[in-house]
């Protein structure tokens, strides 16, 4: 369910259990944690790694930097009144300072301040700079505002749009590979500006209220992870472009009640499971006649998904994903778009659902690209030729390839994150693009844990971030080739003394089978000070749906923190991984959940339980709860209405409680169509269980959300009230999905939270 792509909680450091369970019980003299000093006072809040872009050979990177008056600036604030940041290089090393663009080169004439930088880009011939500022929301991401270009040889500095364009109205302006114009979206049609002079062409006309131009509706966005709708081709003279026809889809009514006099009304396109969907085709546009050239895919666009489209090395054609429907197929066709003809190049198919769809890497000269399958039961990396007659698995093995980062032509190398003995980790990989090589780790053994690497385009230097279950990231700019270090970017040496200093549990990862044998991954949690002779209540953290997993080992944040506090109050937490969950685990253990997500995910989450008793005494099998957030707060729907008997207590935030209620792409793509597969929306929905609850519910929702719609809490409530089931309830207005939006939201969220395990559980 693209439902809550967040993970909360992850875990892994090897400690005996032996030393988390005493006989003796001595009392700490520490402090302990609280919720005002974890989520008001901000205690804890670690020290993130800087954000700087790569130039392409690894030479160096540039950063934001706020002015300084202490470096030598050009130009002093006080001088001119004049406040923003300058763009900075830096060597690797971080020697080498040197400002490249100054904040006074990016403040507009007459301006007092610098132009808020969001986002930029530099041109491929180096002489302009692409500025993005003033952003707002748009569905799922801040894609609209305003544009701004820098001449970096004369200093002209101009807004893209037109001599008076309206204020964030353009979307995705990129320059074209021959650095001579720019592209964008505005009010959903495709224009075209030459830089240098105000010279605009519209390339595309139609666009509407309800056809969308190089655009995506609400849904494509959040369950594809894709916002900009359209690819410059690499001769600079055509540009690719989805168009949706949203006409015909079903509006979503959302209220404001509390932000003005009267209730203000937001409607957007929304199509619910087994509902109509946009239609959607891929068109070329040549810059010249400005004539749009049509694929023509055949069958229903209605019923078919385009989720990717590159071009396929060269400029003669563009290369269509074309998925059906049910996500089980899709077909990799190229379009010759002068002869408005299609070739197919492979089709990837699969018995319950396809996983994911990825982008796909060409070679320079079209011959072959990168791409990714699970053919063979794991998904791996594949060298593919243009024909698709020639399909050479790059990543042989039993493990998953988790991301692709890069590729490099010039060394015969890629680099990508796996992790194949341990699927709560994460490492750095490099293989050959010719499979010449085997594959070989790159990250050090004594990284075991997440490790994340924003790596430059040629593979030469990255930037290295690496945490553990119990420990804060430390980053660090490393050369690649024998994972040496370059420069320390951040330690976070005071938040571990300050953690050192705290009285925090003790944790495990753990491996516990299924009653059909299936091994099921998870962490545990036990209090500081824990007498072995005693039972303690346990709370589980549970998601369950196949868009993320909550066991891995890295930092947790906040979350972690209130782990901790919890278990300083005398709980035993715990999360498990049920199958299905997005862990590197292979293509039977990610499609083993088709069309029964809510049934054979909670029973995982049950044979847990089981198992953990029976290895740990110490669980008090009569106390026991569960929390979760979006597909979480389904999963403890259905553990609290379905298996009561065991899961006793439960706090669902933001649940999906009847999946018919939520979105085509998602729901449909693991549960079926629910006019076709009606039972297996009945069988995952978990109002449709709500007799069974014997326990106590507290449920949260917030009013404005516009992913997991309030209209099922609303919905779950009246059959709760039918079946004169009682319940704690709290609505926050307005909050969106994360229902974090506003003053107080969450340490309110928290302590209601937090109050309701220690009041139904501790006493």
């Amino acid at each position: 369910m693209n439902i809550n792509k967040s993970v909360f909680f992850a875990a892994f450091s090897v400690l005996s259990l032996v030393s988390c369970v005493s006989t003796t019980a001595p009392v700490s003299d520490k402090a302990p944690l609280t919720l005002k000093r974890i989520y008001q006072d901000k205690e804890f809040k670690a020290e993130t790694a800087p954000y700087f872009r790569w130039l392409d050979n690894g030479s160096g990177y540039t950063v934001l930097e706020p002015r300084d008056k202490t470096k030598k600036a050009v130009v002093s604030d006080e001088e001119h009144g004049v406040k923003g940041n300058d763009i900075v290089f830096y060597q690797p090393d971080g020697s080498g300072r040197k400002v490249l663009v100054s904040l006074e080169q990016l403040t507009p004439k007459g301006a007092k301040e610098a132009l808020s930088i969001e986002d930029y880009q530099w041109s491929d011939n180096g002489q302009w700079l692409l500025l993005f500022s003033n952003g707002q929301k748009v569905w799922r991401s801040r894609s609209r505002g305003d544009f701004w270009v820098l001449n970096l040889k004369t200093d002209q500095l101009y807004q893209l749009g037109g001599e008076k364009p309206e204020a964030k109205k353009l979307m995705f302006a990129k320059f074209s590979p021959d650095s001579q114009r720019v592209a964008y979206v505005k009010d959903n049609n495709i224009y075209m500006e030459s830089l240098g002079n105000s010279g605009i062409t519209a390339l595309t006309s139609d666009g509407s209220a309800t056809i969308v131009n190089g655009n995506f509706d609400w849904v494509y966005e959040e369950e594809f992870s894709i916002a900009d709708g359209f690819r410059w081709s690499p001769d600079s003279q055509n540009i690719a472009y989805w168009q949706l026809d949203t006409s015909g889809v079903s509006y979503f009514t959302m209220l404001n009640n509390t932000d003005s006099l009267y209730p203000q009304i937001t409607q957007f396109p929304y199509p619910k499971a087994g509902e109509k969907n946009s239609a959607v085709r891929v068109g070329v546009v040549n810059t010249k006649d400005k004539q749009t050239r049509w694929a023509k895919l055949p069958g229903d666009n209605r019923d078919r998904y385009i989720p990717r489209i590159s071009w396929a090395g060269t400029s003669d054609a563009v290369l269509i994903q074309d998925v059906n429907r049910p996500q089980n197929s899709n077909k990799l066709q190229l379009f010759h778009w002068n002869s408005q003809s299609l070739t197919t190049v492979l089709t990837e198919k699969d018995d319950a659902f396809l996983e994911w769809y990825y982008e796909t890497e060409w070679e320079k000269d079209g011959s072959h690209f990168l791409w990714h399958s699970e053919r063979d039961g794991w998904r791996h990396l594949f060298r593919v030729s243009r024909d698709g007659k020639s399909i050479v698995n790059l990543t042989p093995g039993n493990y998953d390839v988790v991301e692709l980062l890069t590729q490099n032509e010039a060394s015969n190398s890629f680099y990508f994150i796996a992790s194949p003995e341990h699927a709560e980790q994460r490492f750095l990989f490099k293989g050959s693009l010719d499979g010449s090589s085997p594959v070989v780790r790159v990250t050090p053994e004594q990284y075991a844990g997440q490790n994340k690497y924003y790596i430059a385009k040629d593979g030469s230097r990255a930037m290295h971030s690496y945490s553990s279950f119990n420990q804060p990231p430390v980053s660090q700019i490393i050369q690649v080739d024998g994972h040496k270090t370059v420069k320390a970017l951040t330690s976070n040496a005071e938040l571990k003394a300050k953690l050192a200093k705290e009285n925090l549990p003790s944790h495990e990862f753990f491996q516990v089978p299924a009653r059909d044998g299936v091994i099921l991954d998870g962490w545990v949690m036990f209090p500081p000070d824990m007498d072995s002779s005693k039972k303690y209540p346990v709370i589980f953290y549970v998601y369950g749906e196949p868009w993320g997993t909550t066991v891995q080992d890295v930092w947790g944040g906040n979350n972690y923190l209130w782990a901790s506090m919890m278990a300083q109050k005398g709980f035993i937490m715990a999360s498990v991984d049920n199958r299905g969950a997005r862990a590197p685990k292979g293509r039977d253990w990610r499609k083993s959940i088709y069309k029964q997500l809510g049934t054979l995910t909670v029973r995982d989450q049950v044979d847990a339980l089981d198992a953990m008793a029976k290895r740990w005494p110490v669980l008090d099998t009569e106390r026991v709860g569960v929390w979760g957030h979006s597909g979480g707060g389904s999963s403890t729907l259905n553990l609290l209405f379905r298996h009561g008997d065991k899961f006793k207590v439960g706090a669902a935030f933001a649940p999906v409680a009847d999946i018919r209620l939520y979105d085509t792409i998602y729901q449909e793509r693991y549960s079926g169509n629910p006019n076709t597969d009606p039972k297996s929306y009945d069988n995952s929905s978990p109002i449709n269980f709500v007799k069974g609850l014997t326990g106590k519910l507290l449920l949260v929702h917030g009013t404005g959300d516009d992913n997991v719609h309030y209209q099922g809490t609303e919905k779950l409530v009246n059959e709760l009230v039918k079946q004169d089931k009682q319940f704690e309830f709290m609505a926050y207005p307005n909050r969106s999905h994360s229902i974090s939006e506003g003053d107080g939201t969450t340490l309110h969220l928290q302590t209601l939270k937090t109050n309701f395990f220690e009041k139904h559980l501790l006493n």
